[in-house]
């Protein structure tokens, strides 16, 4: 049985998204350290919360689950606490263990600077999508609307956020706010700061060009502006906030993912076999 502070610690790396394995005891048999559903966390580092039995066969299941972990599967596996059997690793207690292993692997997030009607359509598909939510914006009015599963962050420095952040690879930057000076700020961070895996900004190829020549001006690189997805989107005619978040979230995963994001039809056998 999960306790409550187990339980609190699986939420928090989730909120973290920090990757982890969950470790049950799924059934025993004989004399064992720990009865069934005793669990615990096993994070990508090493370190461990909760106990399912330690010795030897905790330190096997741990490395089991860092296992799990980096390959993104889960096990079921029987570890034998006794002499004499052929996969025997010493444990004298005369039963057997086996154990669920359960990868909670993080999906991909998404930080949105602004609220407006664009964003909160981006939003609502990109949680469809089950991706991890953030909005940045300062009008406390447009934040409560949003998705009860939304993380927002209040502030009128969503550059100053952007900063502070370290970013990484499987998450994405998507500038949407109700004015290119903010658009421009933002985006001058998120270049600066680096790190995140898709870094873009809504505008019209007018809009994307005078924000653009600004960097340029303020001495960002040529190269470093070729990283940024700006107009945002994939080309599909889109004209309303719903149809500019498929165009938006299509793109997002395709980059974060790293496919094609061609036609499916194109890719080898299209028969159905």
């Amino acid at each position: 049985m999960m306790t409550d502070e187990l339980f609190d610690e699986l939420q928090a790396a989730r909120q973290a998204r920090k990757p982890c394995a969950l470790v049950t005891v799924a059934e025993t048999k004989g004399s064992v350290p720990r009865a069934a559903g005793a669990k615990m966390l096993v994070y990508l580092d090493g370190l461990t919360s909760g106990t399912i039995g330690g010795g030897k066969f905790e330190a096997l299941a741990l490395a089991d689950a860092l296992g799990c972990l980096r390959e993104k599967r889960s096990l079921l596996k029987t570890f034998p606490l006794r002499e004499n059997e052929p996969d025997s690793f010493g444990a004298i207690c005369g039963g057997e263990v086996t154990v669920l292993i359960e990868p909670l692997l993080v999906r991909e997030a998404l930080f949105v600077v602004g609220a407006g009607h664009c964003a909160q359509a981006i939003v609502r598909l990109a949680i469809d999508c089950g991706l991890f939510v953030n909005v940045i914006e300062d009008r406390a009015e447009l934040l409560d609307v949003l998705p009860a599963q939304v993380t927002r962050v209040q502030t009128p420095g969503a550059a100053e956020f952007i900063a502070q952040r370290d970013w990484r690879p499987d998450e994405a930057i998507v500038i949407v706010s109700r004015n290119h000076e903010l658009d421009r700020a933002a985006l001058a961070s998120a270049l600066r700061v680096r790190g995140a895996g898709y870094i873009g900004m809504i505008g019209s190829r007018r809009k994307v060009g005078q924000v653009f020549a600004a960097l340029r001006a303020a001495g960002v690189a040529e190269e470093v502006l070729k990283t940024v997805y700006a107009p945002i989107g994939i080309d599909i005619g889109a004209d309303s906030p719903n149809e500019i978040a498929v165009s938006v979230v299509a793109e997002i995963l395709a980059i974060l993912r790293k496919t094609s994001g061609r036609h499916l039809r194109s890719l080898g056998d299209n028969t159905g076999r």
